[in-house]
């Protein structure tokens, strides 16, 4: 498979791409009192169950109940619709960046975001929806990603892509689903698209109200919820009121460098999971899959599939009367026999993650996020260990000032800083054991409101 080369960006191009997926929000919310209450709507319900439930989230993941919902939602013409999205405006600074001769430190400017539209409305006795979401990162974030230590994945100018946070695609979900009544209060459901997120592992981390208030990807985000952008996939499932059960099929390979365009391949990959909530607070997920990843496309062709297996529990509790405690415990395990320099690299790595956020009177929100893992060597280019896996760690905190809403947006300043912890041998190529790094943004997101 032949690689081409992705044009480098200015560091800053293109700013307010970003802020357009959330100006229809700005247009259509009214305009808040001085102290605004959750904009309250009632739930419209079809075939004996809601259209929009609080506890669904990307793909057809499951968020705890108790979560608000964010964004616009507004009937029109029969259709119940949702708005919702987020853009960040952010300076990073890594001292220590390998990247640059002598480990000088590295600054970067861009913008991160997203807009999702979500339409549901009654068809053939059950509920059916068209659902959308768009990312203008392609021109936002420069170079081959967001400045990040440890983190990896996918592939930029002829290689693997390391220590950054690659960009998100121009389409993250492009899905119809449809439910039904099965029996008693049991419901089947089928979600399929040309790009959208399958049954495996937790939400993606920019649907976790713990990571919402973070700009910064997770380093374990390749052994958790890497799939939350797959071209191509069909999702069966069955549930009830707090069991869920679903099988996915779907092409595994990950994105190219090309932000634009669909990567739609053969369905190679399949996937499962078993979803529980035990109470409106807790959110519990299990799953599985077997699937191909456009990584092992470089530098060796026909690499064997993967097994990945995940476990995950959100846990939300109301924090007074506007404010939320989010928390997510994950873990991740995934097994590949892979050609590399030197050999054959026969292993299983892990990721590990908890990550927290305490939103105060939606004034102030607090959060931090810690990560432990055993990541193969050649992953972060250290190809003369190439047989081997390393352990790391990273431990981040960051502190959000929400400003005032306005016209349905809530703005926010905020910073944070973050420790990557390395094993002896990568030292060298970080100037030390602990490599520091800093960032300071600027998001925009929309209110929230209580269905």
């Amino acid at each position: 498979m032949s690689i081409r080369r992705r044009a480098r960006r200015p560091p800053a191009a293109n700013w307010l791409v970003g802020a357009l997926l959330v100006w229809p929000m700005a247009t259509s919310a009214q305009e808040p009192q001085p102290t605004p209450p959750a904009e309250v709507h009632e739930h419209v319900v079809v075939d004996g169950a809601v259209l929009t439930p609080t506890r669904e989230t990307s793909g057809t993941a499951w968020i705890p109940s108790a979560t608000p919902m964010y964004g616009v939602h507004r009937p029109w013409r029969g259709w119940d619709v949702r708005v919702n999205g987020a853009v960040f405006v952010q300076a990073l600074y890594e001292p220590r960046d390998r990247h640059r001769t002598g480990g000088s430190g590295t600054r970067q400017a861009g913008s991160l975001n997203w807009g999702m539209l979500m339409a549901r409305r009654s068809l053939g006795g059950g509920r059916f929806g068209v659902r959308t979401m768009l990312s203008a990162e392609a021109w936002t974030v420069p170079g081959c990603g967001s400045l990040n230590f440890l983190a990896t994945g996918e592939v930029c100018d002829g290689d693997t892509v390391h220590d950054r946070q690659q960009p998100h695609d121009l389409v993250m979900e492009l899905a119809l689903d449809y439910e039904r009544s099965l029996r008693g209060g049991w419901r089947w459901q089928v979600y399929a698209g040309l790009a959208g997120e399958p049954a495996l592992g937790p939400p993606g981390y920019p649907h976790r109200a713990s990571a919402m208030p973070n700009p910064i990807g997770p380093v374990t985000h390749h052994w958790l919820d890497a799939t939350h952008v797959t071209f191509g996939l069909v999702t069966l499932g069955v549930h009830n009121q707090r069991w869920k059960a679903e099988v996915s099929a779907f092409n595994g390979r990950e994105p190219d460098e090309r932000r634009t365009d669909l990567d739609l391949g053969t369905f190679d990959s399949v996937a499962g999971r078993l979803s529980f909530l035990p109470t409106d607070q807790l959110a519990l997920q299990v799953s599985a899959g077997r699937l191909r990843e456009a990584t092992t496309d470089f530098p060796f062709r026909s690499q064997p599939p993967v097994t990945r297996a995940t476990a995950s529990a959100m846990y939300h509790v109301p924090f007074g009367e506007t404010g939320l405690w989010a928390t997510t415990v994950a873990f991740g395990a995934t097994h590949a026999r892979e050609a590399v320099s030197g050999g054959i690299l026969d292993a299983t790595s892990v990721g590990a993650l908890l990550e927290s956020s305490l939103t105060v009177a939606d004034r102030h929100t607090v959060f931090s996020r810690a990560e432990v893992g055993r990541m193969p060597a050649h992953h972060l280019h250290a190809h003369e260990y190439s047989l081997s896996l390393f352990p790391l760690g990273k431990v981040q905190v960051g502190y959000v000032r929400h400003l005032r809403v306005a016209k349905g947006v809530v703005p926010g300043i905020g910073g944070s800083l973050a420790l990557s912890v390395l094993s002896p041998e990568l030292a060298p190529r970080y100037y030390g054991r602990v490599a520091p790094s800093a960032a300071v943004f600027f998001n925009i997101r929309p209110a929230r409101h209580a269905m």
